[in-house]
C-alpha cells in the first residue's frame, strides 16, 4: 500500500520520532509505514488522518500493480 505519511509528516516539521511519540507508537514503526514495509492498524490510520486533517484514504493508496 502506498501513502503519504512522510510527505504529510515533513510539512508538519515533525520528525518520525516527534510524529511517533503523538500517536503513541514507536519512530521504527513511523518509519516502516513510510516505507510500505508495514501497513497501520485501522485505529492508528485513523489516528494519522486526524493528526493531519485528512481522510484515510487521501492518505493511502492501493498499489494497482
Amino acid at each position: 500500500m502506498l501513502n503519504d505519511v512522510r510527505t504529510l509528516r515533513e510539512a508538519l516539521g515533525l520528525s518520525q520520532g516527534a510524529l511517533g511519540e503523538r500517536l503513541g507508537v514507536s519512530r521504527q514503526t513511523i518509519n516502516s509505514i513510510e516505507t510500505g514495509k508495514y501497513d497501520p492498524s485501522l485505529p492508528l490510520a485513523i489516528h494519522l488522518a486526524r493528526l493531519f486533517g485528512r481522510r484515510v484514504e487521501e492518505i493511502f493508496h492501493v498499489d494497482e500493480k
